[in-house]
């Protein structure tokens, strides 16, 4: 692993291990502003998926399992995560599809264009998500905007936009979706077709032994990178397992020039 794929990883590690309980505190307070009777009904019987984050099974402190999410990235780049990430499968490429994909990216620039600013982005409700820790790509996530992905598909309302940090600010790059983790291939697929993008989710996780110190979590076993990948092996090493993390999630970079990037796998 090079020094890169590995600073990367273990930010992605570390920021979940801090973050888990944080955002699922924050959603949970989002969701219940935000519902009404019948946004409430649906959020109860789908345990409240946000924006697509889903805490599994989980106790960490205070927060509980069924206490889910918002919709923040995997932190940084999309390495290989092997039994970690799960990736839909590429369907027949078509034009309408293409067509469709389009438009999206069309709308999406249009509308996030005032973002170059990152303090308008800051202004209009976008949070900088773990902005204290070192980052390849930064999310700055709308909760409001994460709630509408329970129910609807608006390219005007990316859950969070993506920065890389430069000069003491932040540069525009990109923008991720998200959708329930719920949601079958075909519903993804009505969102952003999948003969051109890949969404994924992040699955098979190992939390260290309650009351770890962060430093001292072997990210060799446990987190996105470690060997740990089944149940199994997470309940022998006495950790909490989690099958998927957050929920679906997929990039969309619309001022790449070149079609392959604006979809980045």
């Amino acid at each position: 692993m090079n020094a890169k794929l590995a600073a990367t990883s273990f930010v992605f590690s570390a920021a979940l291990l801090i973050s888990i309980p944080v955002v699922a505190r924050h959603a949970q307070q989002q969701s219940q502003q935000s519902q009404t009777s019948q946004s409430a009904q649906q959020s109860q019987s789908d345990s409240g998926d946000m924006a697509g984050m889903d805490m599994g099974n989980m106790n960490h402190g205070a927060a509980k399992s069924n206490a889910e999410r918002d919709a923040n990235d995997s932190m940084s780049e999309h390495m290989d995560m092997g039994p970690h990430m799960y990736m839909t499968a590429v369907r027949p490429a078509n034009a309408e599809d293409e067509k469709r994909a389009d438009e999206i990216v069309e709308v999406l620039r249009k509308s996030i264009d005032k973002y170059k600013d990152y303090r308008v982005a800051l202004a209009n409700g976008f949070q900088i998500f773990l902005p204290n820790i070192p980052q390849p790509q930064y999310h700055f996530t709308n909760y409001r905007y994460a709630a509408e992905t329970q129910w609807s598909f608006n390219p005007e309302h990316p859950t969070s936009l993506l920065y890389k940090k430069v000069n003491g600010g932040y540069e525009l790059e990109g923008a991720m979706f998200t959708a329930p983790r719920r949601f079958t291939e075909d519903e993804l697929n009505e969102r952003v077709p999948l003969s051109v993008a890949r969404w994924h989710k992040h699955v098979n996780f190992c939390l260290p032994p309650r009351g770890t110190r962060l430093q001292d979590v072997d990210l060799k076993q446990f987190g996105m990178k470690g060997s740990i990948a089944t149940q199994e092996a997470c309940n022998e090493a006495g950790g909490r397992w989690i099958p998927q993390v957050f929920g679906w999630m997929v990039h969309v970079y619309p001022y790449q020039t070149d079609p392959a990037k604006i979809w980045a796998h």
